[in-house]
């Protein structure tokens, strides 16, 4: 199937690869007909899915299933009244009707905006109002329906209100009764074109509302890399994405890409995430490609991961937030399975990435995508020297990536403040070691300026985390008269250092950081704390910690 959109897959090494690889974009292309159809149509037997949930329930998926289910879903969803062009938010969590849904609104050229069952009222009157959100498919659970009941009166252009059960509530209509009802499906004169809008993210952003990122209809294209070659699947291989559906994570690992490569996608359906049951679950099924973000795999490593059979794991990856070295180092002592790191943001594919042809180097994120012009730039616009941090930018001038987000929907200022000139802005720090390899510093705002040095949180962090009282911690810059900003860290003691929190262990943690990284990058500031702010996608809210701090005047309590 990939092989009638790049030139070929059979790379001799990363040099062939980064000079050689080309997307072949063909008009009027939309993922639900010409790949999960197409595969329908070739291989109808071949799994597509394989869910499993915690309840030991276990449903597989052919391609002739995900066409018939997606037919049906399209047809249902035009006899609502629901057209090309329309938002539809889905929030099914894990839920196998997801699939359906998002490839049935693909069918018809409407607009698909995967969100977390984690919103508030609040959260869904804004999202709502600032799309003109048409209809909202939610799993039936009275936590997330009673949220869309409150927010009803305040969102004008919410028409229906759909659930996939086990709930349906009054008002609500009937998703799994609405496909078996449906009329024989007929498949739109003119869908889509390339450069429709085909999904919205709205991202979770560690300051202010969230953002609008808007995808076109090639963007499924972008993620023959993020599969084909960051994952490394192939037909026979059984990928697992640890992600919620809504999350642009799952677009990376639990739909375009791998079914572009033929793989069949893996999804553990559970409510609380449990490390055990979760290596359980790769045992048993034979997981052959793992990806999650490095806290799983923090928790991971804290097992007696001896006890599982994973030798069917042969490819593992790692995104979301920078990798800790320590954390690579001990999943790869215990499995023997190399963490290739990737990056990127939602709004793009992967763009720097460890590939099938390289060693890894702990704690980096790889070299770039052969898909995108990028470069590291310093402040007054010239191109980084190896060594120097800067900004990573992509040029378009001479070709737009396949991938790239169209820009940040109804608002063109926001767009142009990160995408001018042929370039967009990430707002992410990096520098470039002598072999070419990426290292992630932090984002721009993120960045501590001491005394004439840039410090990175990551590798403050990374530092940290490499002692045993450390469960997890935040690096951010606090005013100092002197020195401009200095470090300080919050941070999360594991249970049994818990009593010994006083300046013994501050002073202890404070060596520690000095032993293993540069001794100016040491917290002078050290906060003991029962939880870090986080974004609802999980993020750490370092500009809450900054913001936290200004309001005690500078000074902690």
């Amino acid at each position: 199937m990939v092989e009638k959109y790049i030139h070929r897959l059979d790379y001799k090494d990363l040099e062939d690869f980064q000079t050689n690889f080309r997307i072949q974009v063909p008009d009027n292309f939309n993922f639900a007909y010409d790949v999960v159809d197409e595969w329908a149509k070739i291989e109808p037997s071949k799994k597509a899915l394989c869910w499993v949930n915690d309840r030991g329930e276990h449903f597989d998926f052919t391609f002739k299933d995900m066409k018939e289910k997606s037919d049906a879903a399209a047809a249902w969803f035009q006899s609502l009244g629901i057209a090309k062009g329309d938002k539809v938010m889905l929030v099914l969590k894990r839920r196998y009707w997801y699939w359906f849904a998002i490839l049935g609104l693909h069918k018809i050229g409407a607009v698909a905006i995967p969100a977390t069952h984690l919103l508030t009222k609040k959260d869904i009157v804004y999202r709502c109002n600032a799309a003109d959100i048409k209809a909202i498919v939610s799993v039936g659970e009275p936590l997330v329906t009673g949220h869309v009941n409150d927010a009803l009166p305040e969102c004008p252009t919410l028409k229906h209100r759909i659930s996939i059960g086990p709930e349906v509530p009054d008002g609500w209509s009937d998703f799994r009764k609405g496909m078996e009802t449906a009329p024989p499906f007929v498949k739109p004169e003119k869908p889509s074109c390339n450069d429709d809008i085909m999904l919205l993210y709205f991202t979770s952003g560690t300051t202010g509302n969230p953002k609008m990122v808007i995808h076109n209809y090639i963007y499924p294209l972008g993620h023959i890399i993020t599969s084909g070659f960051w994952q490394n699947l192939r037909e026979d291989s059984l990928h697992l994405t640890l992600a919620d559906t809504g999350w642009a994570k799952a677009a990376w690992g639990k739909l375009y890409g791998q079914w572009l490569m033929g793989a069949c996608i893996f999804v553990y359906d559970h409510e609380k995430f449990t490390p055990s049951d979760l290596l359980q679950v790769m045992q048993d099924y034979r997981i052959t490609s793992f990806c999650a973000p490095p806290t799983v795999y923090r928790f991971l490593i804290l097992e007696d991961l001896a006890k599982y059979n994973l030798s069917a794991l042969k490819y593992s990856e790692v995104a979301g937030e920078p990798l800790n070295p320590s954390v690579y180092e001990a999943f790869y002592e215990a499995t023997g399975v190399k963490l290739m790191e990737g990056f990127g943001q939602t709004e793009t594919t992967v763009t720097i990435a460890n590939f099938p042809w390289m060693e890894p180097k702990p704690g980096s994120m790889g070299v770039p995508n052969p898909a995108y012009a990028m470069d590291l730039i310093a402040g007054d616009g010239r191109s980084c020297e190896d060594g120097e941090q800067g900004e990573i930018i992509f040029r378009t001038d001479t070709i737009v990536p396949v991938g790239l987000f169209m820009g940040y929907y109804r608002d063109p200022e926001l767009t142009e403040s990160v995408y001018h000139d042929h370039i967009y802005h990430t707002g992410d720090i990096a520098w470039r070691d002598e072999d070419g390899y990426y290292w992630f510093v932090g984002r721009n705002d993120d960045v501590i300026k001491s005394s004439g040095y840039r410090i990175g949180p990551f590798e403050v962090e990374s530092a940290l985390m490499t002692h045993p009282a450390v469960v997890e911690c935040a690096i951010t810059g606090v005013p100092d008269e002197v020195r401009g900003q200095v470090v300080k860290a919050t941070i999360i003691l594991a249970a049994e250092y818990k009593a010994q929190a006083g300046p013994e262990l501050v002073k202890d943690i404070q060596d520690h950081v000095k032993r293993v990284t540069a001794p100016y990058k040491y917290p002078r500031i050290i906060e003991f704390v029962e939880e870090l702010p986080k974004t609802i996608s999980g993020k750490i809210r370092r500009v809450q910690i900054r913001e936290n701090v200004v309001a005690k005047g500078g000074k902690l309590l």
